[in-house]
């Protein structure tokens, strides 16, 4: 028994001696192992075997991917610029209905008021005092809720707001900003026509405002988008010329130079 296995064990070592041999190309390469090592990280080349990525062969891979990437990115912009519109819209006709039904109610409270005047003066005298009567703290309320209205970006109902303070209390203290700022919102808006009237009218309705100055800048600034630089030119001398302290004076002051 035991002759037959050392038999067996003397015809086997030839087999593993070969099997042992390392095979070599003409370079002294392995070209088994090559293979090996090229078909993980290369490409295929014409004879079978593989050859590694160039450098740019790389940053092609890549820049493919980030593409690949920004395409689908891209798509999902788009789809949310979409949601966003539909909301806007929708948001503008809500507030356009709210603002027309209380544009009737006034209407209806103007005609009441109209009616008790024919029937009795000293009525008429009596409503028209109580009407004009200030109540500061209703202003304040009103007035912060409108600028909150900026600050959550909700752009829509902050022109509805802010001209519906300027109808009820056009000779408020907070009125002049109420303005101001009415102008600021259709200037983000994209509105420029509107933004321009809204910023005109507070140096015209409130002279004496200290948001007169800005408001003019931005009025110049204005007119400077809708191509009108001499009028923009000739605004900015003005806030320079009447209001030569004012932050709005410097940057008039720095815009001039480019115009």
């Amino acid at each position: 028994m035991i002759r037959s296995t050392l038999i067996a064990l003397a015809l086997s070592l030839p087999t593993l001696a070969v099997a042992a041999i390392p095979v070599t190309d003409g370079s002294g390469h392995n070209p088994m192992l090559a293979g090996a090592n090229q078909g993980m990280s290369g490409t295929a080349t014409g004879g079978g075997a593989s050859a590694p990525l160039s450098a740019q062969g790389q940053v092609f891979m890549q820049l493919q991917q980030m593409q690949d990437e920004i395409s689908t990115l891209r798509g999902m912009l788009e789809e949310q610029q979409h949601e966003l519109r539909t909301l806007r819209q929708e948001n503008l006709e809500r507030y356009q209905t709210l603002d027309s039904r209380l544009q009737d109610g006034a209407r209806g409270q103007a005609a009441n008021s109209s009616t008790a005047s024919d029937t009795s003066a000293t009525q008429a005298k009596a409503s028209t005092e109580g009407a004009s009567e200030a109540d500061p703290e209703k202003e304040k309320l009103f007035y912060e809720a409108s600028f909150d209205l900026i600050k959550q970006r909700d752009f829509p109902k902050a022109l509805q707001a802010f001209s519906a303070f300027l109808r009820k209390y056009p000779d408020s203290q907070y009125a002049g900003n109420a303005q101001y700022w009415l102008g600021e919102v259709h200037l983000v808006e994209g509105d420029l026509q509107a933004a321009g009237k809204a910023f005109a009218l507070v140096s015209h309705n409130y002279p004496e405002h200290n948001k007169v100055p800005d408001s003019l800048y931005k009025l110049a600034d204005v007119e400077r988008r809708l191509g009108n630089a001499d009028k923009a030119r000739g605004i900015m001398q003005e806030v320079v010329a009447k209001h030569p302290n004012s932050s709005a004076a410097q940057l008039a002051q720095q815009d001039l130079r480019k115009l």
